[in-house]
C-alpha cells in the first residue's frame, strides 16, 4: 500500500467536496486535470471509460471517485477517495443549512444563491468540455457528441433512446 498515494487522494477529493458546488460533476474538470495529467492514475481514455461506468451504473454518480481511488491504490484508495468526497461536502452542507434557514429573508442569501445559478451551469458547461475531449478521439465522435447535445437541447425525446441509439452506433464500430 503506497501511503503517498493515499495522502493525494485524500487531499484530492477532499478538496474538491467542498468545490462541488452543484454536484460532483461540476470539479470534473479539475478531478480530470489531477488524476490523468498530474498524477498518472488514469489515462484519458480511462478517465472518459470511469465517468461513463459511473453516470450509467444506478446510484450516486459520484461513483467516478469510488473508480479513481481503486485505480490509484485498490481497495483501500477507492475507500478513502468515497469518503474524502463525501464527508467535507457533508459536514459542510450541514454547517450551511443550519444559519441557511434562519437568513431565508436575507438579501445577502437571495444574491448567494443568483450568483450560485450561472457559476454551477458554467461548472456543468467546463466538465461537458472536458469530457468531450476525453473520450472523443475522431472527428465522427466529435459530431455525434454535437448531434446528441442538439438533441438533448431541443427536442423532448427520451434520454435513454439518444443513448441507446449513441451506444448502437458505438458498437457498430462507426466510430
Amino acid at each position: 500500500m503506497n501511503l503517498k498515494t493515499l495522502l493525494q487522494l485524500f487531499l484530492l477529493f477532499s478538496s474538491l467536496s467542498i468545490l462541488s458546488i452543484g454536484g460532483g460533476n461540476t470539479v470534473l474538470p479539475e478531478m480530470h486535470r489531477k488524476t490523468v495529467d498530474d498524477h498518472g492514475w488514469l489515462t484519458d481514455k480511462q478517465f472518459a471509460d470511469v465517468f461513463a461506468i459511473s453516470q450509467a451504473a444506478p446510484g450516486p454518480s459520484i461513483l467516478i471517485v469510488t473508480m479513481i481511488g481503486y485505480k490509484a491504490a485498490g481497495v483501500p484508495g477507492a475507500l478513502l477517495a468515497t469518503i474524502a468526497m463525501m464527508l467535507p461536502a457533508g459536514i459542510l452542507v450541514y454547517l450551511v443549512s443550519r444559519v441557511w434557514a434562519r437568513a431565508k429573508d436575507s438579501p445577502a442569501r437571495k444574491a448567494i444563491e443568483k450568483g450560485f445559478a450561472p457559476l454551477t451551469v458554467g461548472l456543468i458547461l467546463a466538465s461537458a468540455w472536458i469530457m468531450s475531449k476525453a473520450a472523443d478521439q475522431s472527428w465522427q465522435a466529435y459530431l455525434l457528441t454535437g448531434v446528441c447535445t442538439l438533441i438533448f437541447c431541443a427536442t423532448k425525446i427520451n434520454p435513454l433512446i439518444v443513448v441507446a441509439t449513441a451506444g448502437v452506433i458505438g458498437w457498430l464500430g462507426w466510430l
